[in-house]
């Protein structure tokens, strides 16, 4: 976003009627290396009192947006059973409320979806790895000896990673410092483009890649039940040994093609982590992280079940939560925390370790405001030399949207329905289904859609568009499923992700109701599906190694032909289901 300096004016009035300077915009603020001007005020949000003597930083399915972004937080995500009216489960008013941010504020636009257009233009992009670069040094000079810790997902998520074969992401990485990371779309540019990485690139640069919950299956005999990576690292933080353990995302060979990682073995694995956190501990370990992509709901059970772990620090559900939650357990305490998405927010953790146990802790969920943050000059010209090839390519125009274009959220969002819309017509089909990812930017009203936005919805490696014939009874079992995907009220069932994108199909749905019997009411223009008719069905992302109904189409390209065809983005009819027994839910907005 370039700003008028009639507009930068206004920001700064609106930074100081929130109490801190924009001293990353003040050209003149150059006083420390990191581009953030420390300041006594406690009003500067990214200047924190010191605490403790263990300080980690964490961020967590950046996607590979190198650049600032827009992105909406969901209007609606529903908790059901012990989760109902817990974080993550809160939007909104009701996720205000519950943290004391007020209405109108740069916290209610970088947690909420609440005037997103509005405060949005108002406070500007968030995110960025040249703005987060910037913090992680300023934290750093403030916490000596922090580690950072990046939570997964962040080769996969744009044009430029998925055209380099993730080398983008892995040399932002490399830039930015990053200590150790665990994963989770990492696998899908499969098995030993992964090792390659964490082998040479990783191992040179000394970043640790774990991951207790991954081990070698019986295709590969010699090494069964062997871990793939290292289950955790010893790092020693001002003299404290301090125990970082990886959780991969559980579910990996089921929410993604198998055959990319086709002989390790996945899995939530509480015994294994309860036996690895008694190893940590018997190494010396003073204080245990978790560093997670099992989403929010998951850790948050896996913290009542596994005692020794001071700290999960957890992703996969892209859930900004500024507070952790503290879960007992028979052992004791467990933090848990969560650092959104897109490149959005740094966790700050500061423990206060003592005779070999944690006595104390300070967290903040700092927002990235591109404004507030001068960009690290080095990461800037890496992201510019990375970008410089495909620039061209990136910034074609091909639509303008009068909408905000969104994808987040438990079901279709703007953006989705564009990219249902688009299967619908350019397959010629009667329904449309797009999986239910929580990553891909937001464009305001009256932007130009680019091929970088539509990148940053589809940019998987296999995104092979399919047709087939369904019949309505496999129509309903596949809403079924994904349902109890999303809405069973045991965690450890729950694989991530939000419910399927729908195109001509409409339907009801009870959360609360039991597996199998939670949709219904499904009609496809006004009239009722019939079970033994055959539909024909446009999808795309098949996880099947050859897919059914391969038409030959990438899915970029179908959106990309479909937006130049429109021209203009009007979304008429958001086709989201309508909602039985949510009524006070403060999971809807």
């Amino acid at each position: 976003m370039s700003l008028s300096r009639r507009e930068f004016l206004q920001l700064l009035a609106t930074a100081s009627a929130a109490g801190f300077s924009l001293t990353g915009c003040d050209k003149s603020s150059t006083e420390t290396p990191a581009g953030v001007k420390p300041q006594k005020t406690p009003g500067n949000p990214y200047e924190l009192a010191p605490y403790g003597n263990v300080s980690v930083m964490h961020y967590t399915d950046c996607h590979a947006q190198l650049l600032p972004v827009w992105f909406r937080e969901p209007q609606i995500n529903l908790g059901v059973g012990s989760m109902y009216g817990n974080p993550p489960h809160l939007v909104g008013e009701h996720f205000l409320k519950e943290y004391g941010f007020v209405p109108g504020s740069m916290e209610a636009n970088a947690f909420t979806f609440l005037d997103f257009p509005e405060l949005s233009k108002k406070y500007g992009k968030i995110g960025g790895f040249a703005h987060l670069a910037t913090l992680v040094k300023n934290i750093r000079a403030q916490r000596p000896g922090a580690l950072l810790l990046d939570g997964g997902d962040t080769w996969q998520g744009s044009g430029t990673s998925l055209w380099t074969n993730a080398q983008d992401m892995v040399d932002a990485q490399i830039k930015l410092g990053v200590d150790i990371m665990t994963p989770h779309w990492e696998m899908t540019f499969g098995a030993d483009r992964v090792k390659e990485i964490v082998d040479n690139d990783f191992a040179k640069a000394g970043i640790d890649f774990v991951a207790q919950n991954v081990t070698y299956n019986d295709e590969d005999f010699d090494r069964e039940g062997e871990h793939v990576f290292k289950p955790y690292v010893m790092r020693e933080i001002n003299g404290v040994p301090v125990a970082i353990i990886g959780q991969a995302f559980p579910y990996t060979p089921i929410a993604n093609p198998r055959h990319m990682v086709s002989s390790w073995t996945f899995g939530i694995n509480d015994g294994e982590m309860q036996e690895t956190v008694d190893d940590a501990r018997s190494n010396g370990a003073q204080a245990v992280i978790v560093i997670s992509h099992n989403g929010m709901d998951v850790d948050l059970k896996m913290a009542s079940r596994v005692t020794g772990i001071d700290a999960i620090m957890g992703g996969h559900t892209h859930d900004a939560i500024p507070k952790p939650v503290v879960v007992s357990n028979p052992g004791g305490k467990t933090l848990v925390t969560n650092a959104g998405s897109n490149s959005k927010f740094l966790g700050v953790l500061d423990l206060d370790v003592k005779n070999g146990k944690v006595k104390g802790f300070q967290y903040k969920l700092l927002p990235v405001f591109a404004n507030l943050i001068e960009p690290d000059k080095d990461m800037q010209d890496l992201i510019t030399k990375i970008r410089a090839p495909y620039q061209d390519k990136l910034a074609e125009e091909l639509a303008i949207t009068d909408d905000t274009l969104y994808r987040r959220g438990n079901f279709n969002g703007t953006f989705d329905q564009v990219i249902v819309d688009a299967l619908l017509e350019v397959a010629d089909a009667e329904i449309a289904f797009s999986p239910g990812f929580r990553w891909g930017v937001s464009v305001l009203p009256g932007e130009a859609i680019t091929v970088d936005h539509v990148m940053t919805q589809t940019a998987i490696t296999y995104p092979q568009v399919t047709r087939n014939e369904m019949s309505g009874e496999t129509i309903k079992v596949i809403l079924e499923d994904v349902a109890d995907n999303l809405f069973n009220e045991d965690p450890y069932y729950q694989q991530g992700g939000d419910m399927v994108r729908v195109g001509g199909l409409e339907y009801t749905i009870d959360p609360t109701a039991a597996a199998g019997k939670r949709i219904s009411d499904m009609t496809l223009k006004g009239k009722p599906i019939d079970p033994g008719r055959n539909y024909a069905v446009a999808g795309w992302a098949s996880v099947q190694e050859t897919p059914a109904g391969d038409t030959g189409l990438a899915i970029w390209d179908v959106v990309t032909q479909y937006l130049k065809d429109q021209k203009t983005i009007k979304v008429n009819n958001l086709n989201t289901p309508k909602l039985k027994n949510v009524e006070g839910n403060p999971g809807l907005g």
